[in-house]
């Protein structure tokens, strides 16, 4: 094990909770200390987290930087390594450590404008965070999965007290329909424990056990609905998705950027990391189920946005389809499909936290999310309008942009494997440019509307984080070997992927 390279790990874990700690002794009424000091620490973590990303080695092994603190172990059922704090990166993980630390930066930055509690919100804020950290770098089961749950708790607090419109509906929804898949989750890592045998909780060995036999496929086809679905519903999996455009709209603007940059994709990564690699035969069993359900999606959320009228609800509904667009990756199996699949979660989370910076720069101004109630916006809020369309722009799957790197690999990936989901993939993409477009003419151009004659573009730290989430996509979009190098070794590593 690369110890030395682990603490890295443990450090990027560690920093929220301790700052998380710090803030709960600085006063309520020193808002500036609370907002100073969340900015440095979510610049450290940015730091930390491009080195992972940098220092994850495309040529060396899948899992890299692990570190192992036994904790309970040869007690009860429970044998050597039972419970232990096992941390690493493999390059999937190494890619969404990466999207964390743009996108927590970003919302911290985003966040300063918060007047009401605002230390009490960056506590919770970092507490999430942290979640998400140990969610990517957890090689333990039970780690995984409480880290899973320290990333969803604090949302409920998060929407119920500093959101807008329908507030508590949207925040009791989201927690209420994420415990549901969570119990799923929980019932299936308990399935899978007792199965193997092995007295252990650490993945890696699990992940053998499932690949060896030892687990066999009959159980292997019972229990991968529990993680899929249990995990799905985070994913934004149809039907159960509903929870993900009311939870979007009723978000201060940082979490609706975390919650669609960051936390749906912990839903995808689940699948893999439980599903795909514990239980590679059930996986194959039920991945045509996954790629019927991830394609409605794709198709589903694309019409619905093209109805609507409130820009949250438009996005928070495109962020369901470009999730359908990471199940139908994952469905697929083959090695250009799921590398599209990770690629199209970092991508859609730097794009759709964008999207959320400026939505919530418009409304903070207007107090309105009608598009109809807009018009010309171009001539007061130019930056704003050119962030706009880059975002646009990567949603559709504009070549030199990330989301055209991702959407190939998937569109690939499926026409090798499911041709005419394949096809079913692109006619939601064309859907998707039908309400960017409809969204520039109504918004952006023709004449000003008086009423906003006074508004102003985006302020300092709004263009510093929107230049960072563009900067994100143009990485990706124009220079495809960092991000795909890193990840072809581990997708071929995963049991079950074809080439």
């Amino acid at each position: 094990m690369d110890t030395a390279q682990g603490y890295v790990l443990v450090t990027a874990l560690a920093l929220p909770l301790l700052a998380a700690g710090a803030l709960l002794f600085v006063p309520g009424s020193q808002k500036m200390v609370a907002r100073y000091f969340s900015a440095v620490i979510g610049a450290i973590l940015l730091g930390l987290s491009v080195y992972v990303f940098l220092a994850y080695q495309a040529a060396g092994d899948v899992l890299q930087m692990q570190l192992r603190w036994a904790w309970i172990e040869n007690v009860g059922f429970l044998g050597e390594n039972g419970i232990s704090l096992h941390l690493g990166v493999d390059g999937i993980s190494a890619l969404l450590t990466l999207l964390t630390g743009v996108v927590a930066f970003a919302g911290t930055l985003i966040a300063w404008k918060l007047e009401y509690r605002a230390k009490d919100f960056f506590i919770l804020f970092w507490i999430l965070i942290a979640g998400v950290y140990g969610t990517f770098f957890a090689l333990d089961l039970f780690f995984f999965f409480f880290f899973y749950e320290l990333a969803v708790v604090p949302l409920y607090m998060l929407i119920g007290i500093w959101g807008s419109t329908r507030k508590e509906y949207g925040a009791m929804k989201l927690t209420l329909m994420l415990v549901g898949g969570s119990v799923g989750i929980w019932i299936g890592i308990f399935a899978v424990v007792h199965e193997a045998g092995l007295g252990t909780f650490d993945l890696p060995t699990l992940w053998e056990a499932g690949q060896n036999g030892l687990i066999s496929a009959e159980t292997q086809k019972i229990i991968f609905p529990f993680f899929a679905v249990g995990c799905g519903v985070l994913a934004g999996l149809w039907p159960l998705h509903t929870w993900s455009p009311d939870g979007h709209m009723s978000a201060p603007t940082s979490v609706s950027m975390v919650h669609a940059g960051v936390l749906m994709k912990l839903g995808a990564f689940g699948i893999i990391r439980l599903g795909i690699q514990i239980l590679p035969e059930g996986a194959e069993f039920w991945m045509p189920a996954l790629l019927v359900l991830g394609t409605i999606g794709a198709l589903y959320g694309a019409i619905a946005a093209l109805t609507q009228r409130d820009f949250k609800l438009i996005s928070g509904y495109s962020s369901v389809s470009h999730m359908g667009y990471v199940l139908i990756g994952l469905a697929t199996l083959h090695e250009v499909g799921v590398s599209g699949a990770a690629l199209q979660m970092f991508s859609h989370g730097v794009m759709t936290a964008l999207v959320f910076l400026l939505i919530g720069a418009l409304y903070d101004q207007a107090h309105t999310r009608d598009l109809s109630d807009f018009g010309g916006v171009a001539k007061v809020m130019p930056l704003w309008v050119i962030a706009y369309v880059m975002a646009g722009l990567a949603n559709v799957g504009l070549p030199g942009l990330s989301g055209f790197t991702a959407e190939f690999h998937i569109f690939v990936g499926a026409f090798k494997t499911y041709p005419v989901f394949g096809g079913l993939a692109i006619l939601a993409a064309a859907i998707a440019a039908a309400y960017m477009l409809r969204m520039f003419g109504v918004v952006f151009f023709g004449p000003l509307n008086p009423r906003w004659k006074d508004l102003k573009d985006l302020s300092p730290l709004e263009t510093i984080s929107a230049a960072l989430l563009i900067l994100s996509m143009l990485a990706m979009g124009l220079w495809w070997s960092p991000f795909t190098d890193r990840l072809a070794n581990t997708v071929t590593s995963l049991p079950g992927v074809i080439s």
